[in-house]
């Protein structure tokens, strides 16, 4: 793990217990085995889907998104919002609601 991982254990500490696995030239975060946010470039990125997405977009909140073979990929994550990382419940609040995006996308 990177500094910047294991920095998130204390910024989502309310949460519990998370993990981090490298994947893509970052990490997958997951919790209880659930991968509910990603960093890239020492940014976070949390699961977003059809129901908590307008949350991110009233925000200002951009999209992960990568370049594959000269065409642009976007993944269901958006940048998480600076506030969570001085404010652990707002931290807990929007984890829950990215870990409760990642439980439905794999109904």
């Amino acid at each position: 793990m990177s500094e910047y991982t294991e920095y998130l254990q204390d910024v989502f500490a309310l949460l519990g217990s998370i993990s981090a696995r490298r994947m893509f030239g970052g990490h997958g975060i997951y919790h209880d085995g659930v991968m509910f946010a990603l960093v890239t470039d020492e940014t976070l990125y949390l699961k977003t889907d059809t129901e908590n997405v307008a949350d991110f977009e009233r925000e200002g909140l951009e999209p992960f998104a990568y370049l594959r073979r000269g065409k642009v990929v976007r993944l269901s994550y958006h940048q998480a919002p600076e506030a969570l990382f001085e404010d652990p419940e707002l931290a807990l609040a929007w984890a829950r609601r990215s870990l409760a995006a990642a439980l439905r996308g794999r109904a």
